[in-house]
């Protein structure tokens, strides 16, 4: 496997993690059993719908590549923030850092 191939496994994790910490931000802040239930598996539902129809590879919509990078550092920096205020502080840091150097390589690597 080479490293071209390794960034898109890494992408596709990253997009994982991203849809997790929505939920866990959605646990964790839920005044009540339904609101956190309704926040945990709601919000990473509504995201995912959203990436599948306007972000993924396979689009039904797909945006403009400068929308597109602006939609993605908006949702994965929220993700990294959602994160750190779920008490995860450090897993917020690494998944921030991995999601640039991710990003940097799609970029460089034209993915």
């Amino acid at each position: 496997m080479d490293f071209k191939s390794l960034n898109l496994a890494l992408a596709f994790l990253i997009e994982l993690v991203m849809l997790w910490a929505f939920g866990l931000w959605g646990f964790h802040v839920g005044s009540g059993p339904l609101m956190k239930w309704g926040l945990g598996l709601g919000l990473p539902v509504l995201v995912a719908v959203f990436w599948g129809v306007f972000m993924s590879p396979r689009a039904v919509y797909p945006l403009p590549d400068g929308l597109y990078l602006v939609l993605q550092v908006m949702l994965f920096g929220g993700a990294a923030v959602a994160l750190m205020l779920s008490g995860k502080m450090t897993l917020g840091i690494v998944y921030a850092v991995l999601v640039v150097l991710n990003l940097t390589l799609a970029l460089l690597w034209k993915q």
